[in-house]
C-alpha cells in the first residue's frame, strides 16, 4: 500500500542511506531561452531537479542565490520556491525533473510514505556533475521515452531516471575543487582587503594570469566583473556603517577604500538608486514595515525600511533589490504565516516606529505595540493616494509625498497617450488561472491603475470594479476579448493545466491567442496596493504593450 502523507517523517532522514528511498518522476519539461527568459518564481510539492545543458543564468530557491552553469546541477526540495532567468548574452538550455521520493514506512515496512520534509539524497541545492556527456545521454533518453505514448516506454523513462539520478549521486561523492583555487585566492584578497587601493594587476598578480585573462575569468566564473563585485563590496559594507550614529560621510568614505567622497556619493547612487545623504536619513530611523505594501509606500517616499517583509516569490521584487539594504528580514512567507516569529524579531531589533496595515489581528496588534508606536493604515477606507499621504504625515514627509504624486501623474499621463496609440481602443479582460479553472479577475490595483489611470477597456462587465469570477472556457470565447492577460499560479497542477490548455482547439480559436496578443502578469507587482507597486504597474504596461511582448 502507498500511503500519501503530508507528515514529517519521525525518522532523521539525513542518516539513512540512499537505498532506503524509492524515486519515482512525475514530470519533466526541457526550457529553452534565449537572453529574455525571466522565470517567475514557483512553488513546488514534489521535487525539482535542474539539469543545465547549456547556457547560463541566475536561480533563486527560496533565500538561496545561484549561477546556473553547464556541468551543474541544482535541488530544489518540496515547500520551496524556485525561479530561472537565463543572462542575455548566453540564453539557457536545460532539463528540469519533477519526482517524488518514498520511504518504506513502519517497523514492518508495510506502506511507502512520500518524503517530503526532509533531504532524501546528500547533495547540495548545487552541486557539480562529471561525465557531462554522459549526463546529457540519459536526460535526452528520459526526456525522448517520457514524451512517448507507448507505456512500456513510458516505464523505461522510469528505469532511465532511476540512472540518471544514480548518475548524478556518484558525481556528487567526488571530492569537491580545491577552495584555495587560484581565482578563489583572488576573491577571498578582496573579500578582505576592499578597503585598500585593490587593481585588476594586483587581482591577476595573485590568481597567476594575465591582467586580461583574469578580467574574463572572472566574469565567467562568478557572473559579475571584479570591479562590480569590489564595488559591492564596498557599498555593503558603508550601508553597514551609515547606521551608526554621528558617522560622518567623509569618514565612511575613507572606511570602504574611496579617497574621494563625491566619486564614492556618485558611486553609491548609481548602485543603490539614492543618495548617501537620503540613505542615511532612512537608515538613522528604524523603521519597521510590517506589511508588503507599506514598503512599496515607503519607497515612494524615499525610505528604506530597517525591518520588512521579504521572500524571493511573495515578495519578489523587493527581495531582489533590496535584501541588502533591510536590516531585519522579516517572513513573508504565505501572507505572514510566521507572525509570531515576526513579533520576536522585531522586538529584538527595537524599531523606533512601525507601520502596518491595520488586517492584523487584535492579539497580533496588543503584542506590535508593547514593541514601539504603530500606525495602522486602513486597508479599505481610504484609496493607495490617501494612504500614501497617512504614512508621510505620520513621517513628516508629506512634501516627499506630493513630488512623488506629481511625478506619477505626469508618468500616467505620457503612459496612457503611448498606449492609446500603441492598442488602439481595444479591448482587455485580464484572467486568473489557479488550478484548473479559470476567473475573470480584477483586484483594487487593476482597477485602479489599469482600467483607471491608464483607461484601458475592459471587456468584461461586472457590477463591481473588483472582482473574482469563475469563467468557463466557451464564456471566454463569447466575451471575445481583443488582447488577453493572465496571471497564472506557479504550483505544478496550475502549471500543468496551462500546458494543456495551450494545445486545445477552443483556446488557440480565441481572437486574442490567433492575433498573438496574450501577455503573461505576475502577482508581483499587479496584487500589490501601494504606490511604488502601482509606478511599477504603469512601467509594465508600457514596456509590455508597446514591445507586443505575448507569452
Amino acid at each position: 500500500m502507498i500511503s500519501l502523507y503530508n507528515e514529517p517523517d519521525t525518522h532523521e532522514t539525513d542518516e539513512l542511506p540512499v537505498d532506503e528511498f524509492l524515486f519515482r518522476l512525475r514530470d519533466l519539461e526541457r526550457i529553452k531561452g534565449d537572453g529574455d527568459l525571466r522565470g517567475e518564481q514557483q512553488f513546488t510539492l514534489s521535487h525539482v531537479l535542474l539539469v543545465v545543458t547549456k547556457g547560463r543564468g541566475t536561480i533563486t530557491m527560496d533565500h538561496y542565490d545561484g549561477r546556473l552553469r553547464p556541468n551543474a546541477v541544482y535541488v530544489c526540495p518540496p515547500g520551496e520556491t524556485f525561479g530561472v532567468s537565463a543572462d542575455p548574452s548566453h540564453g539557457l538550455d536545460m532539463f528540469l525533473f519533477r519526482f517524488d521520493v518514498f520511504r518504506q514506512a513502519g517497523k514492518r515496512n508495510s506502506h511507502l510514505q512520500v518524503v517530503r520534509e526532509q533531504r532524501p539524497f546528500p547533495v547540495e541545492r548545487e552541486f557539480p556533475a562529471s561525465a557531462s556527456s554522459q549526463l546529457l545521454s540519459l536526460c535526452e533518453i528520459v526526456n525522448r521515452c517520457w514524451q512517448s505514448g507507448d507505456e512500456l516506454e513510458r516505464f523505461r523513462s522510469q528505469i532511465a531516471f532511476q540512472e540518471l539520478l544514480y548518475c548524478l549521486l556518484k558525481s556528487g561523492r567526488l571530492p569537491a575543487e580545491d577552495s584555495k583555487s587560484s581565482l578563489a585566492r583572488a576573491k577571498a584578497y578582496m573579500d578582505q582587503n576592499f578597503d585598500q587601493n585593490v587593481t585588476i594587476e594586483k587581482l591577476a598578480h595573485l590568481a597567476g594570469v594575465s591582467p586580461k585573462y583574469f578580467v574574463d575569468l572572472f566574469k565567467k566564473t562568478y557572473g559579475i566583473s571584479a570591479i562590480d563585485y569590489l564595488t559591492q563590496l564596498r557599498v555593503n559594507r558603508a550601508k553597514t556603517l551609515m547606521a551608526r550614529s554621528g558617522a560622518k560621510l567623509r569618514d565612511i568614505a575613507h572606511q570602504v577604500g574611496y579617497h574621494d567622497e563625491f566619486y564614492f556619493s556618485r558611486k553609491f547612487k548609481k548602485e543603490v538608486g539614492v543618495p548617501p545623504t537620503v540613505y542615511m536619513k532612512s537608515r538613522r530611523r528604524k523603521i519597521a514595515a510590517y506589511s508588503a505594501p507599506i514598503v512599496g509606500h515607503l519607497l515612494a517616499l524615499r525610505i528604506i525600511p530597517y525591518a520588512a517583509p521579504l521572500h524571493p516569490k511573495w515578495t519578489s521584487y523587493y527581495y531582489q533589490t533590496h535584501r541588502s539594504d533591510i536590516a531585519v528580514h522579516l517572513s513573508a512567507y504565505r501572507q505572514n504565516e510566521h507572525w509570531e516569529s515576526n513579533i520576536d524579531m522585531l522586538r529584538q531589533a527595537r524599531p523606533d516606529v512601525i507601520i502596518s496595515m491595520d488586517t492584523v489581528d487584535p492579539g497580533e496588534k496588543q503584542k506590535l505595540e508593547e514593541i514601539a508606536p504603530v500606525l495602522y493604515v486602513p486597508s479599505m477606507e481610504n484609496d493607495w493616494r490617501e494612504q500614501l499621504r497617512m504614512v508621510a504625515r505620520f513621517l513628516g514627509e508629506s512634501a516627499e509625498a506630493e513630488h512623488w504624486l506629481k511625478n506619477y501623474e505626469r508618468k500616467v499621463e505620457a503612459a496612457r497617450e503611448q498606449l492609446a496609440n500603441e492598442t488602439g481602443g481595444d479591448t482587455f479582460l485580464i484572467v486568473r488561472m489557479r488550478n484548473e479553472h479559470l476567473y475573470a479577475y480584477c483586484n483594487r490595483s487593476m482597477a485602479a491603475v489599469f482600467y483607471g489611470d491608464l483607461r484601458m477597456v475592459p471587456a468584461y462587465c461586472c457590477e463591481s470594479d473588483v472582482y473574482n469570477q469563475r469563467i468557463e472556457l466557451g464564456r471566454l470565447a463569447e466575451v471575445d476579448a481583443d488582447r488577453l492577460l493572465l496571471m497564472i499560479r506557479q504550483e505544478p497542477e496550475t502549471l500543468s493545466y496551462w500546458k494543456a490548455l495551450r494545445q486545445t482547439p477552443e483556446w488557440r480559436q480565441l481572437k486574442a491567442v490567433r492575433n498573438n496578443r496574450v501577455y503573461v502578469i505576475p502577482p508581483d507587482p499587479w496584487r500589490e496596493y501601494s504606490a511604488a507597486a502601482h509606478e511599477r504597474i504603469v512601467e509594465e504596461c508600457v514596456r509590455m504593450l508597446s514591445g507586443n511582448r505575448p507569452y
